[in-house]
């Protein structure tokens, strides 16, 4: 019978393959590169077709069994030793902005890679299977909503009703998955998950502001968004007075400082962003009849986002009393807060204490797919810098130095949680 132990100082010492990593990052983004340097390889396309496909071949390279579900995530499996175990997973997503960056997503699906490649490597045996995962369509850029695959996979968003989804071309995901060959039918189960791990750029500036390499991501804000359409009356823009208008655009400017007002009273964690507007008809000298716009609320207590929530429809109520408007407020995503798995989240703060890496612990601002695996199986997220927080852009950039350093965090972690053979 095998005996088997937590990693302890016999695999103190060991590191991923940093230049390894940073050269199939750069191999991956050559796949719809983009002039600025970034990438555009949205969801199901025939490039994101093409990154899957390269995926999938460095997977089977290093001897690991790939499954694809009916949404078309895929998992690329190292078995361990028992055959009974839950597996222990990393990932994230491989799809991109139409204007993206070479590091959002792909730096966990890779580093989950470099991972096994480094297990392969030094022979080591883990008693829980390691798995990767590509989860599609996260960005949600061609298809909406965002995180439809790791969505469906914990029944977070139906399946069905997903299948539907059109892009702007009226090309639905289901003939997408079909045209790319990527409609699988493999099932997988949120039950076979012992542990999720999912590295990323933090899309922030924290962690560059106070020189720190590892964020230690312990949840995530709730999210709230809605739809506004406020509805007043084209008039000449010279001949109505002042006092005599029912101007949208000014509903919409108070409607936009009440937001921002009312997230700076929900510090430190409130956010609110007015993230579209648009003005009906449009023309330099008439009064806009009506505008449409999108609020965006976010924060890390329940309470709080539910109290900015209400905060902001009395707010419109209000200015639209007052400047003769009427108005819609539809809501478009509800998503609480999320507060990660605690055995996860200390795994990730032992591999980062383990490296002598600095590290703190914080909260993500933006929605990933291990909020919707954190829902159903033990998850954790690990954070590193990325120049002056940008992301969702072509400027996009992390150091080769803070992806080694993530991805040894994620070695780390996941020896914690799947275990090794005694002698290992």
């Amino acid at each position: 019978m095998n005996t088997y132990v937590t990693p302890n100082t016999a695999t103190a010492d060991l590191r991923t393959d940093g230049d390894r990593l940073w050269q199939s990052l750069m191999e991956l983004a050559k796949i719809g590169a983009t002039a600025k340097g970034g990438v555009n390889r949205q969801a199901l396309t025939d490039l994101d077709r093409q990154g899957r496909d390269l995926f999938i071949q460095w997977c089977r390279a290093e001897g690991c069994t790939i499954r694809i579900d009916k949404i078309g995530n895929i998992f690329a499996r190292r078995e361990g030793s028992d055959p009974g175990a839950k597996a222990v997973m990393a990932g994230s997503h491989l799809d991109s902005q139409p204007t993206g960056g070479k590091y959002d997503g792909c730096f966990g699906v890779l580093s989950g890679l470099e991972v096994i490649r480094t297990l392969n490597q030094h022979n080591i045996t883990t008693r829980a299977p390691i798995e990767v995962v590509a989860w599609t369509n996260e960005e949600g850029c061609r298809f909406a909503p965002c995180m439809m695959g790791s969505g469906v996979f914990t029944g977070e968003l139906e399946f069905d009703a997903m299948m539907t989804r059109t892009d702007a071309d009226g090309v639905s995901v289901s003939d997408a998955l079909d045209a790319i060959h990527y409609r699988g039918s493999d099932n997988v189960s949120s039950s076979e998950i012992k542990a999720y791990f999912e590295p990323h750029i933090e899309q922030g500036p924290i962690l560059e502001d106070t020189n720190t390499t590892i964020g230690v991501v312990i949840g995530a804000l709730g999210q709230k968004w809605y739809d506004l359409t406020l509805t007043g009356l084209e008039a000449h823009a010279g001949p109505t007075p002042m006092h005599l208008r029912r101007d949208a655009m000014m509903g919409a400017a108070e409607v936009t400082q009440a937001l921002n007002r009312i997230a700076n009273e929900h510090q430190p964690h409130g956010r609110g962003t007015v993230g579209y507007m648009a003005l009906h008809p449009g023309s330099r000298n008439v009064i806009p009849g009506q505008v449409k716009m999108t609020l965006d609320m976010r924060h890390w207590e329940p309470q709080a986002l539910t109290a900015m929530s209400q905060a902001v429809a009395t707010s419109i109520e209000e200015i639209c009393q007052r400047h003769g408007l009427e108005y819609t407020l539809t809501p478009t995503a509800d998503f609480a807060p999320e507060f990660f798995d605690e055995s996860c989240v200390s795994a990730v703060r032992q591999g980062a204490e383990k490296l002598k890496l600095s590290h703190m612990d914080i909260i993500s601002g933006a929605g990933h797919d291990a909020i919707f695996i954190g829902r159903v199986a033990p998850a954790a997220m690990i954070f590193i810098p990325c120049k002056d927080g940008i992301s969702h852009n072509e400027a996009e950039s992390a150091t080769p130095e803070h992806v080694h350093a993530g991805c040894n965090v994620l070695l780390h972690a996941m020896l914690n949680a799947a275990g090794i053979e005694a002698g290992e």
